[in-house]
């Protein structure tokens, strides 16, 4: 279970549509996943849910996500852990 820290990169999608909250979420994973960031929240209030199941649909879909939960204080908070960068240029040295 992942639980919130006031560090953690946060994202506020009060007052977002559906296609506005999934893009900007989106390019948000994308960044923090480019940063190296372990772990993000994602506020999208309570409402009628709408926005609650955008995000966990993204969430579910997307690669770069290893683990999501509701916070437990907040439920219209979720927060979300990203998998390790894998940097594809190894280091190589030579045994010359």
């Amino acid at each position: 279970m992942i639980l919130f820290r006031n560090s953690m990169p946060q994202l506020d999608l009060h007052g977002e549509d559906r296609i506005g909250a999934k893009i900007k979420l989106c390019t948000f994973i994308k960044d923090n996943y480019e940063l190296e960031e372990s772990e993000i929240a994602i506020v999208h209030g309570i409402g009628k849910g709408i926005l609650k199941k955008e995000v966990l649909n993204v969430l579910r879909n997307d690669k770069r996500v290893s683990e999501y939960n509701i916070d437990c204080f907040n439920e219209g908070c979720t927060l979300a852990r990203l998998e390790k960068k894998n940097n594809k240029r190894e280091k190589t040295r030579g045994n010359n």
